[in-house]
């Protein structure tokens, strides 16, 4: 794989092996951002062969006709495929394909990738970006690379020196300061059956990110997530609450509610590889959102940046009918939009003393809005077993590119796959709302809201 490198220099690489909490952007560094670096640290010139735009703001103009809460149009609606990918061209372009792509393409000669102009729309608002130019200088990794001090309402590391920065810069992204959406999961069984193992109702508020925040009010919590099942019927009601950590300081808290047991009740086990209940197993509960919960049985690498084919700006997607958008094998073709983007690369391979049934997975972070595109999993006989997508909705409204909705992953052994947090077909799309109180994240509230 060709790689533009991108990396600091040996001190930085050190800090990856340390683990040392040290800053390597110095004020001079720093300063590019918003000029040759766009204000969240991503190249801003296109690229050479004018396939890649200059980013020149994003999108943030308001979509038409849009009402909040209900299925954003696209905005592209009018764009054309520039080229198709599929198992008779795929050489051509293997270059700027992931090997998860490539093995899907390889599996399904029916696939085909609908590549279109590459459009540069993420954006979020000023104060992000101001605060970002803050983090530059004063964020720091603590000592094992698991927690993030000094970084508070922007990119935490917009010029990453190491793996774990650019994780963590995927981690505290802008998605909004409170949203609330409606979600269903979807299963796809090898012979082709589609079953909806579950839905319900997210809850998301993002402390990290409050707008009338700072770095001495905020108290280490970036997260607190609420999801309340609605579907089955013989499973309504339970509910899992998240208290996620960006403070090496601060511990991770995760509590369940099950109908049956009418309490609610810690749930450490909603971690790691785990299998997912809400997928029926098909995903494990560290691929959900892309990334979720503890990932310290890994240790991460920044590879370098490339250019990748990757889904991009599905706004159309995310508006289509479930059984219109699900097929047989694989996602509609005609629905899913691909673009050329740079992204970063980053590894994540076990650590020593650590278990865990994906042993290495590479991940892809667009350069834009540090969400996690893809990412690809191996197996501990080095076998490609797992491909995983985000099908980004852009959200002008925020403004925002949202990846961790419409999202889900492919077992190459067993050709299943899943689409999961999908508003397809449902009352509400992730919509931004007013900040609740702490107190709608407790376990107290989660069981008063919980009960039938």
């Amino acid at each position: 794989m060709k790689l533009t490198t991108v990396l600091a220099a040996a001190g930085a690489l050190l800090c990856v092996q340390t683990g040392a909490a040290l800053a390597f952007v110095t004020a001079e560094e720093a300063a590019k951002l918003g000029s040759s670096l766009t204000p969240m640290g991503a190249e801003r010139a296109g690229n050479k062969e004018g396939t890649i735009p200059r980013w020149e703001g994003g999108y943030t103009k308001p979509l038409p006709g849009y009402t909040p809460g209900a299925p954003r149009p696209d905005p592209f609606a009018d764009d054309k495929p520039t080229l198709s990918i599929s198992g008779k061209n795929v050489g051509q372009y293997a270059e700027k394909l992931s090997d998860g792509t490539r093995a899907l393409l390889a599996k399904y000669p029916a696939l085909r990738l609908d590549v279109y102009p590459t459009r540069r729309s993420a954006a979020a608002p000023q104060w992000v970006y101001d605060n970002t130019a803050k983090n530059a200088t004063r964020a720091k990794l603590s000592s094992d690379g698991f927690g993030v001090e000094g970084a508070y309402g922007g990119i935490p590391f917009p010029i990453p020196a190491n793996g774990y920065e650019a994780i963590w810069n995927h981690r505290l992204g802008w998605l909004g300061e409170s949203a609330e959406y409606s979600l269903g999961t979807w299963v796809v069984t090898p012979d082709g059956n589609k079953v909806q193992p579950s839905a319900g109702d997210e809850y998301l508020q993002y402390p990290y990110n409050y707008k009338d925040g700072d770095l001495g009010s905020y108290k280490g919590i970036y997260q607190y997530g609420k999801f309340i099942q609605s579907r089955p019927a013989s499973r309504a009601g339970e509910a899992i609450l998240v208290h996620e950590p960006s403070s090496a300081e601060k511990a991770r808290a995760i509590w369940q509610y099950l109908v049956g047991q009418r309490r609610v009740r810690r749930a450490p086990s909603v971690a790691y590889d785990t299998p997912d209940f809400v997928t029926s197993g098909v995903g494990f509960f560290d691929e959900a959102f892309m990334m979720f919960g503890p990932v310290d049985h890994h240790e991460f690498k920044l590879v370098g940046k490339k250019e990748l084919y990757v889904p991009y700006n599905n706004n159309r997607a995310a508006a289509a009918a479930p059984d219109t958008l699900l097929g047989g094998q694989f996602l509609n073709p005609d629905l899913v939009r691909w673009e050329l983007h740079r992204v970063w690369v980053v590894d994540a391979t076990l650590a020593e003393g650590k278990r865990h049934v994906v042993q290495k997975r590479r991940y892809y972070l667009d350069e834009d809005s540090w969400q996690i595109l893809m990412f690809d999993g191996w197996d501990a006989q080095g076998q490609l077993w797992r491909h995983n997508y985000t099908l980004t909705l852009l959200a002008p409204d925020l403004p925002a590119l949202i990846g961790t909705v419409m999202w889900g992953g492919y077992d190459l052994r067993t050709g299943s796959y899943y689409l999961n947090a999908a508003s397809n077909g449902l009352p509400t799309q992730y919509k931004a709302v007013a900040r609740r109180p702490n107190e709608a994240f407790s376990p107290d509230d989660l069981a008063g809201r919980s009960v039938q």
